[in-house]
């Protein structure tokens, strides 16, 4: 379970020293066996454990070919989808490429969020984060769901 936000610093080459506290868990999940694809949604990266990728991959394979919003998905998610492997010291080396697409530059947030990470450059995830919080949301626009958790 991922959760929490740190901050940290991506190298030149790109790599991004994982928090010690998920390295153990990732080593011991997946054996430090990862894929990154993009949101989406937000101009930020999905980072899951191998295995949770596979489940997901599996049902995005499942969707119709036929439906526009199916393919969409497909070729995003799918086709943005890189393995990565953790290094010796702890690092994942995320491609220029996704880099580019989630705008990360040197200091980026990741945000634990259950079963996955998502990795943020700071100042979009500041800017994101401040957003999403001064949004005028009335209690009735709330899904079901929502209005009933307790927190």
């Amino acid at each position: 379970m991922f959760r929490g936000i740190n901050t940290i610093n991506l190298d030149a080459k790109g790599r991004m020293a994982m928090p010690a506290r998920y390295r153990e868990q990732l080593v011991k999940s997946c054996s430090g066996h990862l894929v990154v694809t993009i949101d989406t949604n937000h101009r930020c990266l999905l980072l899951y454990p191998l295995a949770e990728w596979e489940q997901i991959e599996r049902q995005i394979e499942s969707l119709s070919s036929f439906d526009p919003m199916s393919q969409r998905v497909k070729h995003l998610l799918i086709g943005h989808a890189n393995d990565l492997e953790l290094d010796n010291s702890g690092r994942i080396l995320l491609p220029q490429e996704l880099r580019q697409y989630a705008q990360l530059e040197k200091h980026v947030c990741l945000i634990g969020q259950g079963k996955k990470l998502e990795i943020w450059d700071q100042a979009s995830w500041t800017e994101q984060r401040d957003n999403w919080l001064t949004e005028n949301s009335t209690e009735g626009e709330l899904p079901e769901k929502l209005r009933t958790l307790a927190l």
